[in-house]
């Protein structure tokens, strides 16, 4: 099996933020001993700005807020994270391989293909590539890294069977056991739906940037590509062997969905940012769902955000119900200019179509 093993800042560093050996041992371990059977390991793992802290003397109440200083952090942080990778897949007879992206490795077609080709020949090499996010120039920052979403569109890059994503609970929990003794272990989930996502709440922990909601995102990215994922505790013993086995209990497993969306629908459903909402009616709504019709200029009452050409933009219900996302093919001012004007109306310059069918997605639900 090809496997993506994703484990977070939580689980990487101690209470002060520097890098926790034993963790990363721990997992070399697991991940060198499943290697050793055939399989295939990508590594996404965060850590870079938590190892970067104790370094700058930064850590604790002195943790920086502002990006530019993250930033910075985090290159000091990465070659400290790597150094322990090396060393303890090093330990096992493994080389390590170092794989920085960032959201435009993800949204450009280009880039995309040589990030895949990259991790391919890596694999092919049998290097384990290390994957975290190019924190120290990423434009967006620090907020598209959690690593959980980075780590299922990895996924999809590489055409994993298996998204193992690694954390401090056993997986995704009933309620809250800070809060209800009672909680326990869901299983297995079929469909991630909008309760099953209530349930998973906010942030996690002071360290990291993601909570269990992040990885249930992640999950449903995953789920839509294809790719079974596992939900499991770090400290687990043989959690990777028993994520790829399934075993009874080793965390919560979220199933491939049937229908997987191709890569371009992908990229525009998880990785690419909206800059706006084009709200439409009825009729271009049923057009736009049932029909699988590109969005025409007549079906537009409403435009919210600033936008240019090519930018991503969620479609939306007059009731505020958000049903697709695509690539608008004019900006926000002309489509307000065209909103509700039939295609022999239009300006001359202005497409028929305002998002092509070909860049649009309905999303899931």
């Amino acid at each position: 099996m090809r496997v993506i093993v994703k484990i977070g800042t939580s689980s990487v560093t101690n209470d002060d933020g520097q890098i926790d050996r034993g963790a990363i041992a721990k997992l070399c371990a697991e991940v060198a001993a499943v290697a050793a059977e055939g399989h295939q390991l990508v590594v996404v793992s965060s850590g870079a700005i938590g190892a970067g802290l104790p370094a700058l003397g930064l850590g604790g109440a002195r943790r920086p807020r502002d990006a530019v200083t993250l930033q910075a952090v985090s290159a000091v942080g990465q070659s400290r994270l790597m150094q322990v990778y090396n060393d303890e897949l090093g330990r096992h007879g493994r080389v390590a391989g170092q794989v920085l992206l960032a959201p435009l490795d993800f949204m450009v077609r280009q880039q995309y293909l040589h990030a895949r080709g990259t991790l391919q020949r890596l694999l092919e090499l049998e290097v384990v590539p290390v994957v975290n996010e190019n924190d120290a120039i990423a434009d967006d920052e620090i907020r598209f890294g959690d690593n959980d979403r980075i780590a299922a569109l990895v996924a999809h890059l590489v055409d994993a069977d298996l998204l193992v994503l690694l954390t401090d609970a056993p997986g995704l929990l009933t309620a809250d056991p800070r809060l209800d003794s009672s909680a326990s272990l869901i299983e297995e989930i079929v469909e991630v739906d909008h309760a099953l996502e209530a349930m998973a709440g906010g942030a996690g922990s002071d360290r990291g940037s993601g909570g269990m909601a992040s990885k249930l995102a992640a999950a449903k990215i995953a789920a839509w590509s294809g790719v079974r994922t596992v939900i499991a505790a770090a400290r687990r013993e043989d959690v990777v062997a028993g994520a790829i086995a399934g075993s009874a209990g080793v965390g919560t497993i979220v199933h491939p969905h049937p229908r997987r969306l191709p890569a371009r629908k992908l990229w525009i459903a998880f990785a690419v940012g909206s800059s706006g909402t084009i709200v439409v009616d009825a009729g271009a709504r049923r057009a736009l769902v049932d029909d699988g019709r590109s969005l025409l200029a007549a079906g537009i009452v409403g435009v919210t955000g600033s936008f240019d050409a090519d930018d991503a933009v969620e479609l939306a219900t007059p009731d505020g119900q958000v049903f697709a996302k695509g690539l608008v093919r004019v900006d926000a001012a002309t489509v307000t200019d065209v909103a509700g004007k039939r295609s022999a109306e239009l300006p001359d310059g202005v497409p028929p179509w305002v998002i092509h069918r070909d860049d649009l997605v309905v999303l899931p639900t």
